[in-house]
């Protein structure tokens, strides 16, 4: 039986090859001053840049540049974004990018205008705003965290060696979202790849839970099915916009709080990732792969039926003549295979994790109930270990 909930979202989207000719329409809607924030540069070599820009000065727009978010936007970064929100008085926040840049923006519009610390009110004692929020939209560049039509915020602090996300309401969400598949054809490989996990794991943390027959499910399942398919056509070619506009649909489907209805949700792999990403600084879902398999052997025998359905409904074992135990293994090692074709990183040496870091990440992992298994920090050093010695 689904638990009670209560769904909304209130971002617009606008999807396709000729998407970017929605957002001169979307920012007529806002004021006059709009920080434009995005990351290295990517997009003023690929024309997404001189897309945007050209979309800003068609409506008159004073503009406001915030470039240099880095993939794991630290909380100095987020100080400098809400000086120039705050000096400018910026009426809108447009973030032109991937998951970080989006997740960074929505950080400085509940943060340029708080009287408080905005790492310790928003990120450490995860309270709601109660100051003025500057509304954000953005334009997809890179698939992968679903941040285009929710209300997630990472932060990293690497001096404390925390990277934490707070998950904010509707009034926090992007007003629009621009998605234009082509936009993503130039994302380098290794980037591209750990999106696709990312989408996987965002899926399978709101999947492994609850033990009920329900739409939730199906759901996922359905979109775990369409990304493992798509992800192995755009391996083969990058430029194949039928399979990255699949991609890019599955990954604002996989967490835009829809398939989580209903749901308890685990996200302990995230926060493990999250701590190997504040020690490490590296790429997310890269993080994500290397602990999601040891992860899943230690709790699968607590979820025996959602993992043999895992296998039989998403990777298609048969189960004829085999036990649960059995299927259910299957399940896992089908994903492997898939993980190993896309050439994601298992092993969590190969991201800069040493014996010596194990307990500080370990520290640093939120340990969360939603799951099958409850872990303890010694099982999740296990679990680093496992990966380690991948």
């Amino acid at each position: 039986m689904l638990g009670n909930f209560t769904y909304s979202n209130p971002t617009r989207l606008h999807f396709g090859c000729q998407s970017a000719e929605s957002l001169a329409l979307e920012l007529e809607r806002f004021g006059k001053k709009v920080m434009l924030c995005y990351g290295g540069g990517s997009i003023k070599k690929n024309g997404v840049y001189d897309d945007v820009i050209g979309a800003l000065k068609k409506t008159g727009k004073e503009v406001f540049e915030d470039p240099g978010v880095m993939s794991n936007p630290t909380v100095e970064k987020l100080y400098e974004g809400c000086k120039i929100a705050k000096e400018n008085n910026v009426d809108l926040i447009l973030a032109v990018g991937g998951g970080s840049t989006i997740d960074y923006a929505k950080g400085v519009s509940v943060s340029a205008w708080s009287d408080e610390d905005p790492w310790k009110k928003y990120y450490l004692e995860m309270r709601e705003p109660d100051n003025k929020i500057i509304p954000v939209g953005c334009v997809l560049t890179m698939v992968g965290t679903g941040s285009e039509m929710n209300g997630g915020s990472v932060i990293t602090n690497h001096e404390q060696k925390l990277k934490i996300g707070h998950v904010f309401g509707d009034e926090v969400m992007p007003k629009f979202a621009v998605l234009n598949p082509k936009y993503t054809f130039t994302v380098p490989k290794y980037q591209m790849t750990a999106g696709f996990f990312d989408i996987m794991s965002h899926i399978m943390e709101q999947y492994f839970s609850g033990e009920d027959d329900n739409t939730s499910d199906y759901i996922a399942e359905a979109l775990m099915k369409s990304l493992i398919n798509s992800s192995r056509a755009a391996v083969k070619n990058p430029e194949d916009y039928e399979a990255r506009s699949n991609v890019m649909w599955t990954a604002t489907w996989a967490l835009n709080t829809l398939i989580a209805c209903g749901k308890t949700t685990d996200w302990e792999v995230h926060m493990i990732g999250q701590a190997i990403g504040a020690y490490t600084d590296a790429t997310h879902g890269m993080t994500l792969s290397a602990v999601s398999l040891p992860y899943y052997k230690m709790i699968m025998p607590y979820g025996i039926p959602k993992f043999k359905r895992f296998a039989e409904n998403v990777w298609g074992v048969c189960s004829d003549g085999k036990t649960d135990e059995q299927t259910a293994l299957e399940g896992l090692a089908a994903m492997e295979g898939w993980m190993k074709e896309l050439d994601l990183v298992l092993n969590a040496r190969k991201l800069g994790v040493t014996e010596e870091m194990l307990d500080g990440i370990a520290g640093a992992s939120f340990i969360l109930d939603g799951g099958y298994k409850k872990l303890t920090k010694d099982e999740v050093i296990e679990i680093l270990k496992q990966s380690m010695n991948y």
